[in-house]
Parts: structure tokens; sequence; C-alpha cells
């Protein structure tokens, strides 16, 4: 995820928006006062043992995202914050009622993206309530972490966080990869391409250091963390692909046919009796609770995001002999391309695989 509102380079544009960029640039800054060298929390006496431990693997696991992956060396994750809140931002997003397109708000610098970040969950939840009362449906998730694409590396760079810090060690390292990721490539106005790439980056990254450098017990936890996430994705996956159809067919339904709000309606059910089903698989794991209880358009076209075109960049790193420099080089020559050009190459791509 990028930075919301990208700090002090959108003020300097003199954008109408002052109180969004306001918070944005006052809460970076917060984070950035709140941290220190991880070497200085290593150091203090009153630092707890357990963070301690969190901090020195973290820290391999951005040497291995150096060494192995070829991801930038800079000033970023070299420095840790605790910010006593269990997200760092809280994102919005929105989407009409029969349609799983996002809204987009349009930045300086970083282009236009499908969602909208608050530090604060107050004002997050402000904004999706005026997003409803537009006409649309809105959800508000919390984000761990984001990106600044190295932008702030003068001023110290992204630090860790405690929002993530304490996640299974599978989970740090991909997180650790995938914002890092979006300093190697970034394409203005194109979330899906963005997120995508990030997150093909994490998953091939994330399986190369688990199988290299985590425990055995580590491993198994991770692997029967990520079946219960593939579950639960290739669920929403295709709850997702049922609505479309059934907005891509207005105008089409034969005569007598449920409408469009009721087919959907339907839908919805069927995705939570389903979920309802796979919790009792899981043992009553209820990681995706919260997820399901606020589950709607814009919900589901946000998980598109970070899903739709993965597969397409696993096969392009396939296609250039799982070389690390060679895979970035070639997505930085595709994301040259026209928008739509891209999208169908990568698509391609992932069905020939």
């Amino acid at each position: 995820m990028l930075v919301p509102g990208l700090l002090l380079a959108l003020l300097l544009t003199g954008c109408a928006d002052a109180r969004y960029y306001a918070q944005s640039v006052s809460g970076h800054l917060q984070l950035m006062q709140a941290a220190r060298p991880i070497d200085d929390w290593l150091a203090d006496a009153a630092t707890p043992a357990a963070v301690k431990q969190r901090l020195v693997l973290a820290r391999d696991m951005r040497h291995f995202a150096v060494t192995e992956l070829h991801l930038p060396d800079n000033a970023s994750y070299q420095r840790y914050a605790d910010l006593h809140r269990r997200h760092v931002v809280w994102n919005v997003v929105a989407a009409p009622e029969f349609s799983l397109t996002l809204k987009t708000w349009c930045f300086p610098v970083a282009g236009c993206v499908g969602y909208r970040g608050y530090f604060s969950e107050a004002d997050a939840q402000a904004e999706a309530q005026a997003q409803r009362a537009a006409g649309l449906e809105a959800s508000v998730y919390g984000v761990p972490a984001y990106s600044t694409l190295g932008w702030m590396n003068w001023l110290g760079g992204d630090p860790l966080l405690n929002t993530f810090i304490h996640y299974p060690d599978g989970e740090v390292a991909r997180l650790l990869f995938h914002e890092l990721s979006h300093q190697v490539v970034y394409v203005p106005d194109d979330t899906v391409f963005n997120e995508s790439f990030a997150t093909a980056v994490e998953r091939l990254g994330g399986h190369l250091w688990l199988a290299q450098h985590a425990s055995p017990q580590a491993r198994q936890a991770y692997a029967d963390f990520d079946v219960r996430r593939q579950q639960f994705r290739a669920l929403t996956r295709s709850t997702r692909d049922r609505l479309q159809q059934i907005y891509t067919a207005d105008g089409l339904l034969p005569q007598g046919e449920k409408s469009q709000a009721a087919m959907k309606n339907a839908a919805m059910q069927d995705f939570k009796a389903a979920y309802a089903e796979l919790k009792g698989r899981w043992g009553g794991y209820s990681g995706y609770d919260a997820w399901v209880a606020q589950a709607n358009n814009a919900a589901f076209g946000a998980q598109a995001a970070y899903d739709e075109l993965v597969p397409g960049f696993e096969a392009l790193f396939v296609r250039e002999g799982r070389d690390w420099p060679a895979f970035y080089d070639a997505v930085r020559q595709l994301a040259k391309r026209a928008k739509n050009e891209r999208t169908q190459q990568l698509k391609q791509w992932a069905a020939e695989l």
C-alpha cells in the first residue's frame, strides 16, 4: 500500500483538500518522530525481549530482501516505531451498488488510486459515511504498513512498526518484501498493476525465505495459515466472478428472472454461508470475520486489486528464468506500455503458464 496523501509533495501543490493532506503530513511526521534505529531499541534495557527478538528477525529478513531478492538497500526498515495502536492507517474504498469498479481519488505525483487513507479511524469512518450518503457502498479496513516509494528515505525511510512486527514469521517477511517492491516499480493511475506486482514479489520471496531460513515449526504454522488464506481467497474470487456476471447482465435478463438486486443479495448470502462452512473446517478460526461482516462491492473490488494480475507476474518471473533483476527489468519495460496492453499481456502469460 502507498502512503495516504503522499505527504509534503502534495501540500506543495496547493491542492484544495488541505485538511486531508494536513492529516497525511502530520500523521507521517508523528510516525517518523516515534521511530528510532533498531540498534537503539536493542541496546535499551526497557525494550521487551520479545520485541528485540522480532527486530533481529526483521533485520535479517531485510538483509535477505536486499541480497537474495535484489530489493532496494536504503534507509527503509532500519528503524522501528511503536505507535500504540493496531493499524498505522485506515483505508476507505467505495464502489457503486451494481459494480465492482472502485471510486478513485487522484493525487499529485502518485496519480489516481482506488482508496483514500487516514491516520485516524474516525476520519476514515466519516469519509466512508460521506461516500454512502453519495449513493456508494463503502468499506473501511485497517492497514499494518504503507510505502512512501523511497521518496522519504532522506527523512529516515519507512520504519518497522508494532502494527506488524509480531505477525507470524512468514507474514512479516511477505509484508517487508511487498512494501520494498513498491520502490522498484510504481505506475501512476494503475493500482491493480502496482499491488499485483508487489503481491507477486511477496509470495515468491516469502516462499523462498521460508524454505531457506524458517524453522520447521514456523514453516508448518505458516503453511496452515496460508491454506486458510488461499481457501478464503478462492471463495471471494468465485463470489466476485458471480457478482460481476450479475452486474454485466443488466438489461439482458430474461423476463421473469430475478432482479439484479435480488441476485446480488443471493450471492452475498451464499458467500456468508460458504464462509461459515469454511470456519467450521478451520476449527472456528475467525481471522476473516471482520472482513466478511462488512463485505460489499467496495471490499470485493479492493481485494481484486491485490490478486487480479498476480498469476501473470508469477508467470513472467518464470519466463525470466527466476532471475530477480531480469524480472524487475521486464516489469519496468511492461510498465511503459499502455494500461490495457500490459493488463492483457499479463493475463495471456498467466493463461500460458
